[in-house]
This record gives C-alpha cells, structure tokens and sequence, in this order.
C-alpha cells in the first residue's frame, strides 16, 4: 500500500483532490513543526503506528501559520478525510467554526477543548499532565545535589502552567526545602519553537543553582536539553520519550501518549466516538521513561517511591493539584 503522507507547506498547497482519500484520517500539526521530538512527533508516530498496524493511509500537514488553521480544517473534510485529527489548544476554536458545517466528519483535538453539547462530531481529548509531572518533579528532586530544580515551559498559558505546578508538587513531596525555578519561554505561539531562549533561560536557571531542569516547551526544549546536557547537569523530557537525546543527561521524560491517543482515533475512523476523554494515570494515558539511556540514573529506591506515589494517585490517595481547575498552584508562584 502507499502511504499519502506528503507534507503541506503553504496555503497554496492546501488544495486537497476531493475523493483522494475517501474516509482515510488527516493530521494537522500544531505550530513548532512535526518533527519536534516532542509533542507533535509523538502524533507523528501515533499516525505511523496507525498506517503499520492497518495498512492504511493517511495525510498530514504542518501549519505555517495562524490563518491556515481553519482552511486546512476546511479542506481536509471537503476532500473526505474523516476522522481530522489535530494537535494543540489553539485547533478548539477553529474546530468550533469548521464542525457544524462538516457534520458527517468526526474531528479530534488533542490538548484542544470543543463543547460537545454544541459540537457532537468532535471529540476531545485531554491529559492529566500534571499527574505525570508530578512523579518526574520527585525524580528531579531525588537525583538533585544542590536541592534547587527548574522548569522551563513553552508558551505561558494554563496547559503548561499544569506541567510546572505539578512538578513543584512532585519535586516538594520529597522535600519542602527543594526551591524551584520556573520560566515560560513566551506569550505567543513562537515560544514552542526557540530552542536558543531556551539554552539561555537553562543557562539562567544553573547559575541559581538548578541542577535539574525539566522542559516542557515544544521545540523550545531541545536548547534545554542540549545545553543541560553541555553543562553537566540533568534535564527532563517531554511528551515523546526524549532520553535517548543526550543518553545519561536526560533523568527521564514525562511522558504524553499523544501517539497511543493518535492512533486510536485514526483506527476508529468514521464510527469515533466523540465528546470528551481525559487521560491521566489510571489510563496508563501519562507516565515516566525509563529505558537503557537513564537506567543509570534511576535508582532503584528512586522507582520504588515513583511507583508507589503513582498508585497513591491513581487511588485517591494522594491528590495533585491541577492548576487549569482554578488558576492557582499550592507549591509555585507564577
């Protein structure tokens, strides 16, 4: 079978052969590019995951900019691409605009929010991001020398204020002396891809005293990583499991089944469910990397007390807080 996987640049080649694909799925990636090793590589690979396991086809495209937004939408469902998944919160008003008009086309949003009341094609679906930042923040504490971690995030808006506070949360179960240093990158879409604002905030941060640094910023975060990792000290992935980066510098990745979320709506196809999912641990929906490139960082008693406070969680008993229900964080201050 061929793949259609051809790569969309610009509005001019936005036009779709209506019929091309009748009832294949489409992806539309988020600002910040698809191959970002983070986020929108994970969708990436919840697609391949897709096409091998299937035999199916589908296409994708990579935004340029805010105005394509609905028009890729728009084409992609006039062409029949059914379901049209996509990536990042930005999608939810776009969506919003373009579902009513397709209502035989199932849409997703990923990390995006659309009233299923109002919108019954569309089907949302959300992490509990701060439930897995919570246990990376733990490690980050626990493989700590200096007792003072940070957290660089990409655009400062609540999705990555939830990364941040749950990791303060993690990182201060281990100890309430730990201090933690955040920075957002930006207040516009250019923040999930500026790895050089990133090695200068990481830079910021080590001469406070970091000695972990978990990024949480798209793109952005490979200038973390990278220079984390030029500095002999550690850092944390994000979404995709980025240890093997820079194998024995990366402590771990706190991972977003943004591919397993993928694939799933793509194998669905025309008959997805829609309305509102949320993913958090109990639905193995986030998590922690560990593999042969941090084994050595991870120590055994570190797991031990992850996986013990990940069942505590799962199980009510232990509560993280989660920033976007009321704009606020019990263990750092925006």
């Amino acid at each position: 079978m061929t793949f259609m996987k051809s790569i969309l640049g610009t509005a001019a080649t936005l036009a779709l052969t209506a019929g091309a694909a009748l009832a294949d799925p489409a992806l539309i990636y988020d600002l910040g590019g698809k191959f970002d090793k983070s986020f929108n590589e994970a969708a990436y690979n919840g697609a391949e995951i897709y096409a091998k396991e299937t035999g199916g086809s589908y296409k994708d495209i990579e935004l340029q900019s805010e105005a394509q937004r609905e028009q890729a939408l728009r084409r992609f469902a006039e062409a029949g691409f059914n379901p049209v998944v996509t990536t990042g919160f930005s999608m939810s008003s776009p969506i919003a605009s373009v579902a009513p008009d397709y209502p035989d086309t199932k849409f997703v949003t990923i990390d995006g929010f659309v009233d299923p009341a109002e919108h019954p094609n569309v089907l949302s679906i959300l992490f509990s991001e701060h439930e897995g930042s919570y246990l990376v923040g733990m490690l980050a504490a626990m493989a700590s020398e200096s007792g003072t971690v940070g957290f660089v995030g990409g655009m400062d808006i609540p999705l990555i204020r939830k990364f941040a506070c749950g990791y303060a949360q993690g990182a201060k179960a281990v100890s309430d002396d730990v201090k933690v240093i955040s920075n957002m990158t930006g207040t516009t879409p250019a923040a999930w891809n500026d790895p050089v604002k990133g090695s200068e905030l990481t830079k910021a941060q080590i001469s406070q005293g970091a000695d972990v640094i978990f990024a949480a910023a798209g793109g952005t975060g490979i200038g973390v990583l990278q220079t984390a990792a030029d500095e002999g000290i550690l850092s944390v992935g994000v979404d995709s499991n980025q240890n093997y980066l820079h194998p024995g510098k990366v402590l771990t990745s706190m991972l977003k089944r943004v591919d397993v979320a993928v694939a799933e709506a793509m194998t669905a196809g025309p008959e997805l469910e829609t309305g509102v999912k949320v993913l958090g641990l109990a639905e193995s929906g986030v998590g922690y990397a560990l593999d042969e490139n941090n084994a050595e960082l991870v120590t055994e008693e570190m797991k031990a007390a992850v996986d013990e406070a990940s069942q505590k969680i799962i199980a009510g008993e232990i509560e993280v807080h989660d920033y976007s229900a009321d704009d606020s964080c019990p263990a750092l201050n925006f």
